[in-house]
């Protein structure tokens, strides 16, 4: 009986309706809510059958005496269920969510910015496979963002749930606490914070971005600009580099870029440590509107940041995101070309089963608590490793002295159709006097100019290069 509960069984917590909300022949009731919930009129005896539809695989087949069952799952399973009594079955469901009132839940606590961008398209994925009537309840900031784009999905916040008869309701959730794959059917540490909600939905785990509604599309400035967001909730996900933010702000604002800095707020932290905003970025911070952090996104040429809430709304407006992380492995985030990541460090310990999340602890570093290595996750990314990055990006790329012998005309249009440029030429070894060399008489191995920016880059009068550029090299899914 390890698949199904019983009233007796106390170690499955138990969150169900007063009464299922579905109503079968001869006073039985189920309904779908927190797991498959089944009501029967007496005590019986009753054989009950529960088969995984999609698998085949029997998650209960026997004879209960009582007059309530539920299955141990909580997540999504395509339950069919018979219930027979005296050698005749009595009632069979399956289970069709079809044009059924279907409530998904994020959690009331802990669901972070992250969280709640990272998952819905997994809850878009379900409704579009199952034809329901979907109701989510998420936190109340983050619905203007999906409301204008997402207008078949009914978007409540988390405390206006009503009273309604749902067919089946999903709690969303990631838990480093679940052993026993009770309300997740995987460790979120296996397959990323976001791709575990399409495990517990049973969608396809390929991750997408959902779709954004700006509001206010325009461009905030008529200069070139980036964003940057430099605080987080713990120590861990700080760039604990010393001089980082410093040197590659100043590399930044060499190339004619401005700063932006669109964190909630200028500082950060606990205790006896507090983080700063750095010098020489321009303060957007403030408790504002997530619209609005999304247009200034949209527009820059890319964002760097940590792993955090923003770095996902980044993803979602189209931008470039440079991430800066070493407590997570790159697989618990979204895929982008651009992870800035140190393996020859200590790393990924926020993925590391036998560590507890310590969550509550703003310094909390489990392998290297209290010693010189503490954090030196990110205290080893340099940044000569950000900048370096930095210049993969496309839209950066193009603003870089072209090569010996072409001229910053010939480097944009070369990006615009996908063509290779030549690296930068040394100066030949030739005794005076010099003469100079053509570059397509020297074979060099090309530089591959991303195809990101085929379709996003425009190109002005003077052949400079101004507009957001994405690199699709690496597939998002």
């Amino acid at each position: 009986m390890d698949n199904l509960t019983l009233p007796s069984a106390a170690a499955t917590p138990e969150v169900h309706t007063p009464s299922p909300t579905q109503q079968g022949p001869h006073g039985i009731r189920f309904d779908f809510n927190n797991g498959f919930h089944l009501v029967l009129p007496d005590e019986g005896p009753w054989y009950i059958r529960l088969m995984d539809f999609d698998t085949g695989y029997p998650v209960f087949d026997g004879e209960v005496t009582g007059r309530e069952v539920s299955s141990t799952k909580k997540y999504y399973v395509r339950i069919a269920c018979e219930v027979w009594r005296q050698g005749q079955c009595v009632f069979s469901h399956e289970y069709n969510c079809q044009e059924q009132s279907v409530l998904i839940r994020y959690p009331d606590s802990n669901c972070g910015l992250g969280d709640a961008i990272g998952w819905f398209s997994y809850i878009v994925r379900f409704q579009e496979k199952h034809q329901c009537k979907l109701t989510c309840a998420m936190p109340a900031a983050t619905i203007p963002l999906f409301a204008q784009r997402y207008p078949h999905i009914v978007l409540i916040a988390l405390e206006d749930v009503p009273a309604e008869d749902f067919y089946a309701t999903y709690r969303l959730c990631i838990s480093s606490n679940d052993p026993d794959g009770i309300m997740q059917p995987c460790d979120y540490r296996l397959v990323g914070t976001h791709r575990t909600i399409g495990y517990m939905l049973g969608v396809d785990r390929a991750e997408c971005p959902p779709l954004l509604g700006l509001g206010d599309a325009s461009r905030p400035i008529a200069e070139l600009y980036v964003c940057i967001a430099t605080q987080s909730t713990a120590q861990r996900m700080y760039w604990n580099h010393p001089a980082g933010w410093h040197e590659v702000i100043g590399f930044l604002k060499a190339q004619g870029y401005r700063v932006i800095c669109i964190d909630r707020s200028p500082i950060g932290g606990a205790g006896i440590v507090w983080n700063h905003m750095p010098h020489g970025a321009e303060d957007l911070t403030g408790d504002r509107p997530l619209q609005e952090r999304a247009r200034w996104l949209h527009h820059a040429d890319f964002f760097i940041c940590l792993a955090s809430g923003l770095s996902w709304l980044a993803w979602a407006a189209g931008t470039p995101v440079v991430m800066i992380s070493g407590f997570s492995h790159p697989l618990t985030e979204f895929a982008t070309p651009y992870r800035v990541i140190n393996f020859h460090s200590c790393n990924s310990c926020w993925n590391d089963a036998r560590h507890p999340p310590g969550l509550n602890d703003f310094l909390w570093c489990p392998r290297h608590q209290n010693t010189p290595r503490q954090f030196e996750c990110t205290q080893s990314i340099t940044p000569q490793q950000v900048i370096m990055t930095l210049h993969r990006i496309p839209a950066l790329a193009a603003r870089l002295s072209p090569p010996q012998g072409m001229k910053q005309s010939e480097v944009a249009a070369a990006i615009a159709e996908n063509c290779t440029v030549p690296p930068p030429l040394k100066k030949p070894r030739q005794q005076r006097p010099r003469r100079r060399t053509e570059p397509g008489n020297i074979s060099l191995p090309p530089i591959l100019i991303d195809k990101a920016a085929l379709a996003a880059t425009q190109i002005d009068a003077e052949g400079m290069i101004g507009a957001l550029a994405v690199d699709c090299s690496t597939s998002d899914g």
